[in-house]
């Protein structure tokens, strides 16, 4: 899709009905919640987004919270498109945060401050010396179970968000919030500090469990507040729109 003059550059995820939605792509360099409850297909995609820019020759990265990224491999959907040779040319990058934790010597529970520059001055250095041009952390709710207080979430979100605009990095953090849950986050700070929200979910349709897709926000571009199906492949993630009365066309 051609820009038109003063648009923002997008950052083209590959997955075609999500750059329909958001009118070509994600404004390049915004920070993106990707949120839902479990089994959605958010790491899926966050993954699928990364592998798309690894093809177009853009450095990215992927920072594992609480899953070994060997076994996070293992366990993804077998993408024909996913070829391993991204990860040994060192253009799709895996990262296990608590390595990250270990080497900066945060054993306590809860972070300090002062750990929190530390945290987000290890994860910008390292985007920056890999040239990372795509980022997912997965997930950023693990990470605020770390921080605790709305403050600390707040200010490390923030710095982050700066930190990776700054280097031209597109990021999504992924967020777990219970099923039914009327907020977008864990903590309610996440949301409202991101540069967009794209909400995923499970749906009863008769009889079979539909997972939904929808924009909430997305800050430097017009897109649809539709709600669509989603459909996980081995060509990649399919998007089909919910039509009136929940039927799929």
């Amino acid at each position: 899709m051609p820009q038109r003059t003063g648009e923002r550059e997008r950052c083209v995820t590959g997955i075609d009905g999500l750059d329909t939605i958001l009118y070509g792509g994600i404004p390049r360099a915004n920070t993106i919640l990707l949120t839902g409850s479990c089994g959605t297909g958010k790491t899926s995609l966050a993954l699928e987004f990364l592998i798309h820019g690894a093809l177009k020759g853009e450095s990215s990265l992927f920072i594992s919270v609480t899953e070994n990224s060997e076994k996070l491999l293992a366990n993804i959907i077998p993408y024909m498109f996913f070829d391993k040779s991204l990860i040994k040319s060192g253009r799709l990058v895996f990262i296990d945060l608590p390595i990250m934790y270990e080497r900066l010597g945060m054993t306590k529970a809860e972070l300090d401050m002062e750990e929190i520059d530390l945290l987000v001055a290890a994860i910008a250095g390292l985007a920056k010396e890999l040239g990372t041009k795509r980022l997912v952390v997965d997930s950023i709710t693990s990470v605020c179970y770390k921080l605790r207080t709305s403050e600390k979430i707040r200010d490390f979100i923030l710095k982050l968000s700066k930190a990776l605009s700054d280097l031209d990095c597109t990021s999504l953090l992924v967020s777990e919030v219970a099923a039914g849950a009327t907020s977008y986050s864990m903590f309610g700070v996440e949301e409202a500090i991101s540069d967009g929200i794209i909400l995923m979910a499970n749906m009863e349709r008769r009889g079979d469990l539909l997972r939904t897709i929808q924009v909430i926000k997305m800050r430097g571009t017009m897109h649809s507040r539709a709600k669509y199906v989603l459909d996980l492949t081995p060509v990649g993630v399919l998007l089909v729109p919910l039509l009136k009365g929940g039927s799929t066309g």
